[in-house]
């Protein structure tokens, strides 16, 4: 155990004797003391030789009781607090004026937003699996071909500008390797301009 985990464990400790001292314990929930637990205090608190060390042990079990219910209390708020950040994250994904896209080394659509389904034209389910380069233009499939032969280390980042064939839609791609560097991330923003007609 680390310095920092031997830290927390006597703060936690701490913190549940004070609570059963003043009384302010977290409710057991469903932690509580087996039959044959109490059954071995009933015996050892039945003779005086014994009698100290069940109360030490009753003592130790109330503290343990505390402590897994103050866990289970951090627990729960630290899965809430997740479960927020995780739907602020999806929505800024999904609700990005840009196009996020997550396609594999190949360039196979694993994932994309709103944005980015809207500059395809097509439904998210239509266009998952399959190759970003069948969105582009004939012209700018070089130039996609270029971006992913820049992309051919861990961490790295490339750029490139594309012409899609939903509407002769001109785009920005900003692309990255994140670690791992099984997938790559693309970030594509419509170009100010005109549209071919």
């Amino acid at each position: 155990m680390t310095s920092t985990e031997l830290a927390k464990e006597a703060l936690l400790r701490l913190d549940a004797e004070g609570r059963l001292k003043s009384g302010t314990a977290p409710p057991a929930d469903c932690w509580t003391v087996s039959a044959d637990a109490l059954g071995m205090l009933y015996r050892l608190a039945s003779s005086p030789d014994s009698a100290a060390d069940a109360l030490k042990l009753l003592h130790e079990l109330q503290v343990h009781q505390v402590e897994l219910g103050l866990q289970h209390a951090q627990m729960e708020a630290a899965e809430r607090e997740t479960a927020e950040t995780l739907a602020r994250y999806q929505a800024l994904y999904e609700l990005a004026p840009v196009g996020y896209f997550v396609v594999d080394r190949a360039g196979a659509i694993v994932d994309a937003n709103r944005a980015g389904v809207n500059l395809l034209g097509d439904s998210r389910d239509a266009v998952a699996g399959r190759n970003l380069a069948e969105f582009l233009s004939a012209e700018s499939r070089p130039a996609m071909k270029d971006l992913f032969t820049a992309l051919s280390g861990e961490g790295r980042g490339a750029t490139c500008d594309v012409r899609f064939n939903q509407d002769g839609i001109p785009a920005h791609i900003v692309a990255s390797v994140p670690p791992g560097g099984d997938m790559v991330l693309m970030i594509v923003s419509e170009q100010q301009g005109s549209r071919e007609s």
